[in-house]
């Protein structure tokens, strides 16, 4: 074809063809006068051809270009430090209070594990704190309070749980955060994502079966236990008192049980992992079972059948107005060789004025029944109680009437506390002991309870005792009698989660020291190896599915795992990272196509 100006095929304005004439006078005029087969007919002399072009890339030599894979790798596994991705952060982790809400703890502490984060032991290297809170007294909720305003000048993230924020979520210095509740703690991998991504949210309600109010969160979620050699099982929460001075109430609620069958699978799965005690622990024990028509009794004597030689239980506190109903077959359960011969029942004050304004349901007559019976059918057994000082409208002779019980009975456990009126309780409305007299009746009852040795008589018994721990001051390990009496031993590794034979050679107030015997053997329980400290247990595959990770992927499955626990977090992290990008990858895919189809039907 011809050669044509521009022009001639598109109309343009009068200015433009001014242009595109001085162009036109600038080609070559044997390109307008020639015809041509070809655009690529136009070329110059000199221009390379085709073949030579393709012949010419057989000497180009490329060149690698080398990959720093460490580092690569480095920034792989890393992603950047201001990344909100969750389950890559360092989680602290703080409780206060009972062994119901340390349970808790570990029960918050194996699921962020288990997805993931890494749980620390330096607060300061921490992105997020997780404050377990305390709201039996005073000086507990002020540690928990000043905790969260460090949180907040260090700029940290910052989740509440335990009884405080349950109780009373609105007070002012709670205001913006996030906040779970006791019986939403299998909930606490969402709630730190969300906080972690800067929401505040808040999980405060209760767990209902066809309206009937549950125990609270799954047994068999994953843990981490303080002491890998201990398993605390929370049988109920709640309790069916109203005690006018008890702030917890207001957080844990009416009374809710657990089924026997899920405990008893709990405490089976606990020594399936190497556990050696079991505690049991609630608002109050002796209350088990009334609400689903069963009894304390009845889950005892289901549980002492799956204890394992050399291995023991320990029951929590109860208090006397559901104990007595029980008292036979709590001394037979009480005189079992892998129960301890331990008891906890407070009595808080020994007038019965006092009690009766408690709301406490019972008398010291009651208290002194259960306890002179146990004694009797128990020989040796361990009665600790508890004693409140200055409640409000207690008289000299009130207090006088406590310690008199006191010395009667010479508790060689005993917690004695000065009353704090806690918000929102009927004892805070009451006429208040001025706080001089408290502290002074805490001193004076203090002063009689270190007056007496309760094991001074112990001296030269020969016991056997099960080690579980090590002292505070790291110089012994701490092991237990059949009557749950700290004995200290050698710091000998060999010992530990073991049961051994010492003879007794010292006593303090709150301890004995044992010298083991040489020619004795140590006693190993039939139980398998415990789990390595900090190691995540009980990741059964339906939790693991929620999680979408594959077996392999969790951190605690492998030896090599915990010998290199920077690799076994980094494995679901990724995990989740490649879901995250095969998502938005699905989802990129997606729009192209409605686009393009969307582009068809227009030009159709």
């Amino acid at each position: 074809m011809s050669w044509r100006a521009p022009s001639e095929v598109f109309p343009v304005s009068a200015e433009r063809r001014v242009v595109l004439s001085l162009w036109a006078e600038k080609m070559p005029s044997a390109s307008c006068d020639t015809l041509l087969d070809d655009i690529e007919d136009i070329v110059l002399q000199g221009d390379l051809k085709p073949q030579d072009r393709h012949s010419a890339r057989k000497h180009v030599v490329p060149k690698a270009r080398k990959r720093n894979t460490q580092k690569y790798l480095q920034e792989e596994n890393s992603p950047p430090s201001d990344s909100t991705i969750p389950g890559i952060q360092k989680i602290w982790m703080r409780t206060w209070g009972c062994s119901h809400n340390n349970s808790d703890g570990e029960y918050m502490a194996g699921q962020l594990a288990a997805y993931g984060y890494e749980i620390t032991e330096n607060a300061s290297d921490a992105d997020l704190w997780l404050l377990n809170s305390c709201t039996v007294k005073n000086p507990a909720e002020d540690h928990f309070r000043n905790s969260i305003k460090k949180a907040q000048e260090e700029n940290k993230k910052i989740v509440l749980a335990g009884c405080v924020p349950q109780a009373q979520p609105r007070q002012d210095y709670l205001k913006g955060l996030s906040i779970i509740g006791v019986q939403q703690i299998d909930r606490v991998v969402e709630v730190v994502e969300e906080t972690i991504k800067g929401h505040s949210v808040r999980l405060l309600g209760q767990k209902k079966d066809n309206g009937k109010r549950l125990g609270g969160a799954r047994l068999d979620l994953p843990k981490i236990r303080k002491n890998p050699l201990i398993e605390i099982i929370s049988i109920n929460t709640g309790c069916l008192n109203a005690c006018t001075y008890c702030k917890t109430k207001h957080a844990r609620g009416n009374l809710a049980s657990y089924p026997i069958d899920e405990l008893v699978e709990r405490a089976k799965q606990s020594f399936q992992e190497g556990v050696c005690e079991i505690w049991l622990t609630s608002e109050d024990t002796g209350a088990y079972g009334r609400d689903i028509g069963t009894s304390l009794p009845a889950l005892l004597w289901k549980l002492v059948e799956v204890i394992p030689e050399g291995a023991m239980l320990r029951l929590g506190m109860t208090n006397p107005p559901y104990i007595s109903e029980h008292l036979e077959e709590m001394a037979k359960i009480l005189n079992h060789p892998r129960v301890y011969a331990f008891l906890h029942i407070p009595v808080q004050s020994a007038s019965d004025t006092v009690l009766m304004e408690m709301k406490r349901e019972y008398c010291v007559a009651d208290f002194k029944r259960v306890v002179d019976f146990l004694k009797e059918k128990v020989p040796g057994i361990t009665l600790a109680t508890d004693i409140i000082c200055g409640f409000p409208g207690e008289t000299d002779q009130d207090f006088q009437e406590t310690v008199k019980l006191v010395e009667e009975y010479k508790f060689p456990s005993l917690f004695i506390n000065q009353f704090y009126p806690r918000p929102g309780t009927p004892a805070a409305k009451m006429a208040q002991v001025p706080a001089q007299v408290k502290k002074q009746r805490t001193k004076d009852l203090s002063r009689v309870f270190h007056s007496y040795n309760p094991y001074d008589h112990k001296i030269g018994e020969r016991q056997q005792v099960l080690v579980t721990e090590e002292s505070f001051d790291s110089k012994f390990y701490v092991a237990h009698n059949r009557f749950y009496e700290q004995v200290l031993v050698p710091k000998n590794p060999t010992f530990m989660g073991k049961m051994i034979e010492v003879d007794i050679y010292e006593s303090g107030k709150h301890f004995m020291k044992g010298q083991p015997v040489s020619d004795a053997k140590v006693y190993t329980p039939s139980i398998n190896k415990p789990l390595a400290k900090g190691e995540v247990s009980g990741l059964t595959e339906e939790f693991r599915n929620r999680l979408g990770n594959h077996p392999s992927s969790v951190p605690h499955t492998s030896a090599a795992a915990r010998r290199d626990p920077a690799s076994s977090r980094t494995a679901p992290r990724l995990q989740r990272l490649h879901q995250d990008c095969a998502l938005r990858v699905s989802v990129g895919l997606a729009l192209c196509a409605l686009l393009l189809a969307f582009l068809v039907k227009v030009y159709n």
